[in-house]
Parts: structure tokens; C-alpha cells; sequence
């Protein structure tokens, strides 16, 4: 099977589980253009607390408000990959975490930001979306040992167990939900690209903004 048939299955099997990947296609996306919409706005998008994914600098940033236990996040990872390849000089990824399955969601998180701690993101973030059926309980503990998953990865569970309890990990997830309610996100994935909101929610149309956005900054 090739990568495109897979991420498509993946897909489908996250909308056909949840059903709520199927409402929100059906719900209506936001048209501000955040970029000029009010700063208090513009400022909630981007911290510089949150994990990046590619090049710091680069002058086109898709802004996704992800959820570690999310099936669509998990489904969306293989064409956030492709986009970075694409354009590698070009687009930079921030995640801004919205822990929106429950306590599997936050456990997950806390993992992920202990693996930032120790520069193995990526590698635990791969780790926990691979086997995420096995601890992604939506709405009750996690089926799975998160730590013993992201140790496999290359995490240090010993140094994990007291970075988890971080209070820079509890700011930042703090002010994430803050954020999350200043904006109006209200389900993951919710993508941004320099500002503008992801208003037809699919791989292709986001591919076509972010196509449109590094045209744009390419000419200015």
C-alpha cells in the first residue's frame, strides 16, 4: 500500500469513527483572516512556548491546534510531513496542543513536551501517533503505558516521570486552553496558514493554501 492510499484509509477510518470528523466538515469555519483580525487574536495563535517543525524562520507557518489522542491529527501527520518536504526552506509547522480526549490527551502531552526537554520531539511524537489505538481511550484513562511507549522511542522514562510535572509544562498547557478559547477552536485538527483559517477542512485544501501563501510571500 502505497503513502497517498494510506493516509486516505487513515482518514476515512477516523471520520467513519468518530463521526465527529464528519461534523466538522459540516460546520462552519470562522473567515477572519486572523492576521488582521485584533492582536489579542493574532497573539494567541503563535507562542513561542509551542513545539515547531521545520525551520524557525521560514516565512509561512501552519498553525495546527492538535490533540495527541485525535485520530484525524494521527491521519493529517503524514501530509503535514509531505508539506515540510515540499518546501523545506519555506514552511514552518507550530503545534499548539488541545487536549480535547480527556486525561489520555493531557498524558500525552506531558510525555511530548518531557521529550522536547530531552530533543527527542519527533521521534516520541511518531512513536505515540503509531501505536496511538492502543492508549487513546477517549474520555478515560489511557489503555496504554504513554511512558513506556515514548522509552521505546528514546525517551529517558526515568527523567520523564518528574520533567512531566514541570510547572513550565503546566503553564504552557494552561495557556494553550486559554488560547484555544480566545480564538473559538473547538475541534483537532484546526489549521491556520500565516493567519488565514483553513475554512474547507481536507489534505488537498490545505496543500492548496499553503501553495497560495508561499506564492505569496515569494512575490512580496
Amino acid at each position: 500500500m502505497n503513502r497517498k492510499i494510506l493516509v486516505i484509509s487513515i482518514l476515512a477510518a477516523a471520520f467513519i469513527a468518530f463521526g465527529g470528523a464528519a461534523w466538522y466538515v459540516s460546520q462552519p469555519v470562522p473567515t477572519t483572516d486572523v492576521a488582521a483580525a485584533d492582536s489579542g487574536i493574532t497573539e494567541a495563535l503563535v507562542r513561542g512556548h509551542s513545539p515547531i517543525l521545520g525551520p524557525e524562520e521560514a516565512p509561512v507557518t501552519i498553525v495546527e491546534f492538535f490533540d495527541p489522542a485525535c485520530e484525524a491529527c494521527r491521519a493529517f501527520y503524514p501530509v503535514v510531513e509531505d508539506i515540510l518536504t515540499d518546501y523545506p526552506d519555506d514552511v514552518r509547522v507550530v503545534l499548539r496542543y488541545a487536549a480535547f480526549h480527556g486525561e489520555a490527551s493531557e498524558q500525552a502531552i506531558k510525555v511530548l513536551e518531557a521529550a522536547r526537554m530531552q530533543d527527542v520531539f519527533v521521534p516520541v511524537l511518531e512513536a505515540l501517533l503509531e501505536a496511538q489505538p492502543e492508549w487513546a481511550a477517549h474520555g478515560s484513562a489511557p489503555q496504554a503505558n504513554i511512558l513506556e511507549i515514548a522509552g521505546g522511542a528514546g525517551l529517558d522514562v526515568e527523567a520523564a516521570s518528574s520533567q512531566i510535572m514541570s510547572p513550565s509544562t503546566v503553564g504552557l498547557m494552561n495557556q494553550d486552553r486559554t488560547d484555544i478559547e480566545t480564538i473559538g477552536v473547538s475541534q483537532t485538527p484546526t489549521f491556520f496558514v500565516n493567519g488565514r483559517p483553513l475554512t474547507e477542512f481536507g489534505a488537498e485544501q490545505l496543500r492548496a493554501l499553503v501553495d497560495e501563501e508561499v506564492a505569496r510571500v515569494g512575490d512580496s
